[in-house]
């Protein structure tokens, strides 16, 4: 469904000096630099895959998204969406795409969002049959209620998102483009947000390339995790093979009334401790032993076993490529 080759995206980009005199010699004399944004990126996703596209500010997501949706055009490589060049903008590409930024809004201010559903409607030529059942689903599944109905000033960053998912998918679209979809989101509203996106990726059978800092988000969602760092991939595959891959080491949570630094340090690493709280960083061949002493010997509570946080994971890679780069 989604391909790039050798996907590149590079902007001439005007720079100079602060100050009055460099501003007017900027008139006259102007000085470029070439930014990089993605540089010789490759992938291909199939349909219906939810994959996390993830990477630092200014890696590059954003920018491949867009060029991916349509709205810029590659300096160079090939790129190819449901069959179709993006770039073109061909009506039967836009028919089946979506593309959702959490920072970006498409509602229209003053008015309420079933408003811009009417318009979106037009726009994309949608049958008043298909619009309403589609409408109709979209309203239960992201528990919109009367929301749609009311300016869209008038509503929470919460219920906003809803209901600019539920503008950018009212004309079914097959491939979602997801920015950042959970970003200023409360707890609650995330896990609302994030299982819309599992049954709607569910019962339509959509492709889903999402970008967002909530971790969460991508865990919950993601089985494939593509990375990129500089504009540069530097991961495609499971995100279980890249966190063993980075850490293999599992953390080891449990709650002890009194244990001496010294047996702590026999038995792993102490990231934390807090109170009575303790993790350790635990070599995974060591976990069989380490989990028989605390359950057997020491008498703790509470044990719990998890992979490293991705967090952590990713902090590690992006700290290798960039002492790489340098």
């Amino acid at each position: 469904m989604i391909s790039a080759k050798n996907l590149t995206k590079h902007f001439r980009v005007h720079k100079r000096p602060p100050g009055f005199g460099a501003a007017v010699k900027s008139l006259f004399v102007r000085e470029y630099e070439t930014v990089k944004a993605v540089d010789g990126v490759s992938f291909t996703i199939e349909r219906g895959e939810r994959v996390g596209f993830l990477g630092p500010n200014g890696a590059g997501k954003t920018t491949t998204l867009k060029v991916l949706s349509g709205l810029l055009h590659p300096t160079s490589g090939e790129v190819s969406v449901e069959g179709h060049v993006p770039f073109q903008r061909e009506a039967a590409l836009l028919q089946k795409i979506t593309l959702v930024m959490g920072q970006k809004s498409q509602l229209i201010w003053d008015l309420p969002p079933s408003e811009t559903y009417a318009l979106n409607r037009a726009v994309f030529d949608v049958p008043r049959e298909r619009f309403d059942a589609t409408l109709k689903e979209l309203t239960e599944l992201l528990e919109l209620g009367d929301l749609i109905d009311k300016p869209a000033r008038q509503l929470s960053l919460g219920e906003r998102m809803k209901c600019e998912l539920a503008a950018a998918l009212l004309h079914s679209p097959t491939t979602l483009f997801l920015d950042e979809p959970t970003i200023g989101l409360d707890v609650a509203m995330q896990l609302a947000i994030r299982d819309f996106v599992r049954r709607y990726n569910q019962q339509h059978q959509a492709t889903v390339l999402l970008t967002s800092h909530y971790m969460d988000d991508v865990v919950a969602l993601c089985p494939r995790i593509i990375v990129i760092d500089r504009g540069k991939l530097v991961h495609d595959g499971e995100l279980k093979g890249l966190i063993k891959a980075m850490d293999p080491d599992k953390r080891v949570s449990f709650t002890a009334a009194a244990i001496d630094d010294d047996a702590l340090g026999k038995l792993g690493t102490v990231l934390t401790k807090d109170g009575n709280r303790i993790t350790l960083r635990v070599p995974e061949r060591e976990l069989p032993g380490v989990v028989s002493h605390l359950l057997g010997e020491l008498k703790v509570a509470d044990l719990g076993i998890e992979d490293p946080p991705l967090e952590d994971v990713l902090r590690v890679m992006f700290g290798k490529s960039h002492e790489a780069a340098s």
